[in-house]
């Protein structure tokens, strides 16, 4: 883990392959772009896990209120502010997001992902594709519950009762969020036997309305249900949300899309 300054500065310097002074403008553009775009407490947070020679950078720009800067807009700053190519401040970010993985906790690091577009979040997280389902059968229908769960498996490297859990949880908790009328819709889409905790979820509920539910919390309470770290229930959420699409189409992918906040769209598959 990169604990200190020297640490976090020598990750930086071997992951963009760039020299000591370069690497160190790397991380202070990196990171004060970083506070322009998340909220004053996510900032905070962030910053009592840095080096003491980090944390003013985190901390002196987030006073504002976060700029909703899109991925394009992130590294557009990132280059005035390094004087780089444009494709030169991706790597360096890449670089920086990379120390950031080995100093800060995984729990920041997914609370840090839920406050960014999707390009910036998989970049974070430098995530490779979810598995591929190579025999056929990815995009079409699952034709049974035991099918759907298969996949989440495979997308997720789980064991069948894993999948189960991360399925239950995933689709409790999206019944809580959702409007109850959109959770009947989503129930016929899917087999009869993924019904059960979809109204679980329902019962939850303290009224039939859409619930509000930030990204953070459902991440964390999908993490609870399954006895899981926030890291790893996001990957979950990730195969679940990518075979639930396949299982109910793309319209119902879109009316389950219009009820969550913008920042549930980095888990949420394109479909087109």
């Amino acid at each position: 883990m990169a604990t200190d300054y020297a640490g976090f500065i020598a990750t930086v310097e071997r992951e963009a392959d760039v020299p000591h002074d370069q690497a160190e403008r790397a991380v202070s553009a990196t990171l004060e772009t970083l506070a322009e775009r998340i909220s004053g407490g996510e900032a905070h947070d962030l910053a009592e896990q840095l080096p003491p020679e980090l944390q003013d950078m985190v901390d002196k720009t987030a006073d504002n209120g976060p700029k909703a800067l899109s991925a394009e807009e992130f590294l557009q700053h990132v280059q005035a502010r390094e004087h780089v190519p444009i494709g030169k401040a991706r790597e360096h970010v890449r670089a920086v997001f990379a120390a950031l993985r080995q100093t800060v906790s995984s729990e920041e690091i997914a609370d840090l992902a839920a406050q960014l577009p999707r390009e910036l979040e998989m970049l974070l997280f430098d995530d490779p594709p979810l598995n591929d389902l190579d025999d056929g059968v990815a995009g079409s229908s699952p034709s049974s519950a035991e099918d759907f769960l298969a996949r989440v498996a495979r997308r997720a490297a789980l064991e069948h009762e894993g999948a189960r859990r991360a399925t239950d949880a995933v689709l409790e908790l999206l019944a809580f969020r959702l409007a109850a009328g959109e959770t009947d819709d989503l129930a016929e889409r899917l087999p009869s036997d993924l019904r059960a905790p979809l109204e679980r979820g329902k019962a939850e509920k303290p009224s039939p309305s859409a619930h509000w539910l930030p990204l953070k919390q459902f991440l964390m309470a999908v993490a609870e249900r399954e006895g899981v770290t926030r890291s790893e229930a996001r990957l979950h959420v990730r195969a679940v949300f990518e075979t639930l699409a396949e299982a109910i189409g793309d319209d119902e992918v879109d009316d389950v899309i219009s009820e969550l906040p913008a920042e549930f769209r980095s888990l949420v598959p394109r479909r087109r």
